[in-house]
């Protein structure tokens, strides 16, 4: 069986659980702008970039979105997940060995990320860097971040690979738009927020047992 062109990995919340670092970081920020991040709100944020994320917390605090605050806070958030971010992140069940296996059968990976470069970075000291072929950051797609699909279609294009044989790997609802957006068929294991079935998009319970076959398995039968 052919397997997919290649595989492309989100990162917070799928391949580590940093999702729960950024919760310190985004309560934290609330409350520093006089506001506070309900629940409800958090995970409406899962899988922004951080305009976006920085934008609402001021506007939840009742603080007006200029440039100039837009650029303090992200700052503050940055350095505040940064120092987070330099311990040793933990790994999403079966994540590591997933990565390892389809890497490890010669299937090209690429990580696809809302996370800017230079947190990924740090991330990367967790994950390694040797898995993947190319890093797509928050920062390096121009303002079309997920759920616009650019981020998934820049990592095919980088790889030379076509979309629709490409299985793409998320645990969030922006993402997963993002990625079937591109074309992809997406392997879904939600993590803090529910995803919703649909089409192109395959849900399991964690990625325990995944391997290059169980993502060949995905594909549909015209892309394989």
């Amino acid at each position: 069986m052919d397997g997919p062109a290649a595989v492309l990995w989100d990162m917070d919340g799928t391949l580590v659980d940093s999702e729960k670092l950024w919760d310190v970081a985004l309560y934290e920020a609330a409350s520093w702008l006089g506001g506070e991040l309900s629940v409800e709100q958090r995970a409406s944020l899962v899988g922004s970039n951080m305009e976006r994320t920085t934008s609402f917390l001021l506007a939840t605090a009742g603080r007006e979105v200029t440039r100039a605050a837009v650029d303090e806070v992200s700052q503050w958030i940055r350095e505040r997940t940064s120092a987070l971010f330099a311990d040793e992140l933990p790994w999403r069940p079966g994540a590591r060995e997933a990565l390892v296996a389809i890497s490890s059968a010669g299937i090209p990976c690429a990580l696809v990320t809302s996370t800017e470069r230079a947190l990924t970075e740090l991330a990367l000291n967790t994950i390694g860097r040797e898995f993947f072929t190319v890093t797509v950051c928050g920062d390096e797609v121009d303002g079309r971040n997920k759920p616009h699909p650019e981020p998934y279609l820049r990592a095919a294009r980088l790889l030379d690979a076509d979309p629709e044989r490409c299985v793409a790997v998320e645990d969030s609802p922006v993402g997963t738009e993002s990625a079937v957006a591109a074309g992809c068929t997406v392997l879904v294991v939600p993590n803090d927020v529910p995803v919703e079935p649909g089409v192109r998009r395959e849900l399991r319970s964690s990625l325990v047992g995944i391997d290059e076959f169980a993502v060949a398995e995905l594909l549909p039968r015209g892309a394989r």
